[in-house]
């Protein structure tokens, strides 16, 4: 759904621009698609009585609001994402709902974060992007309290997805200006190999680490299926250069490559992905 950059200007420059325009437009789906993943971690917020929560990568909200519902009165839940305009969502939500969820853009590999600020650190297709993952999450263990507890949720593998890179496999003979995905890079798919992970979370300051696979049925109105697939990702992102007949003739091959998830209404998919857990070491 991303593409793969190389670094943190290029990340800040994407999220800053079109991909976080995207998102931005195409929130209320996004946040029904994934919202199974949601539940998780504001049940993680429960079972912890975690009071000082840190959302990571936070995009336009959904999760540090539903973490803060999960903390209640007492909670201090803080959303941080390195898109402006989708932390500026973020905090119009929270102000609608009268939320005491608070939202900074910032880049977790660099942010001052007050030391040991936090009892849990979240993340729902947060972590992926970071073109120092070591950095950022040894950053994110100096803000974590002793003993503080790690929840993310990654994607696993591109072959594992077949929903996932459905538009680029169809679009890529119409467009050759597609970007191709790197394998490790900064991108959806940067943490599929759960030994690397491992290894990044170890050597960052993190212990106890369980790396569980988890598969997820996630569904969505068919009404927004279009809607997704040219606005998301590589290919919505090449689309907005496209001429019109290319778009045209891109778009009627790629509604047509996703008829076997679409039941009736409903587009429906199944999402693997990792079950991040770890706990926050010895100083790092």
């Amino acid at each position: 759904m991303n593409a793969t950059q190389s670094n943190p200007t290029e990340q800040a420059t994407l999220w800053n621009g079109r991909a976080g325009r995207a998102w931005i437009d195409g929130q209320a789906t996004l946040d029904r698609m994934f919202a199974s993943f949601e539940d998780l971690l504001a049940d993680t917020v429960r079972a912890t009585s975690a009071r000082r929560v840190l959302d990571v990568g936070c995009g336009t909200g959904s999760t540090t609001l539903a973490a803060a519902r999960a903390a209640g009165a007492q909670g201090d839940c803080l959303g941080i994402d390195i898109s402006e305009p989708m932390v500026a969502v973020a905090r119009a939500r929270a102000a609608q709902l009268g939320s005491t969820a608070r939202f900074i853009a910032a880049d977790v590999q660099t942010h001052a974060f007050e030391p040991a600020s936090f009892d849990l650190v979240i993340s729902r297709f947060g972590v992926m992007f970071f073109n120092d993952p070591v950095a950022a999450f040894a950053n994110l263990r100096r803000a974590a309290s002793a003993n503080a507890r790690l929840q993310v949720i990654a994607w696993r593998s591109a072959a594992e997805n077949p929903y996932m890179t459905a538009a680029e496999r169809a679009a890529a003979p119409l467009l050759p200006n597609l970007p191709v995905r790197q394998p490790g890079a900064p991108g959806q798919f940067a943490f599929a190999d759960r030994h690397r992970v491992a290894s990044i979370l170890q050597e960052s300051g993190w212990g106890e680490i369980d790396i569980q696979p988890i598969d997820a049925s996630c569904a969505y109105p068919e009404k927004d299926l279009v809607g997704y697939f040219t606005r998301l990702g590589v290919v919505g992102q090449v689309l907005e250069d496209a001429d019109e007949a290319t778009r045209r003739q891109v778009i009627g091959t790629l509604r047509a490559a996703f008829d076997p998830f679409v039941h009736g209404d409903e587009v429906r998919f199944a999402a693997a992905c990792w079950k991040i857990d770890a706990k926050a070491r010895g100083q790092a």
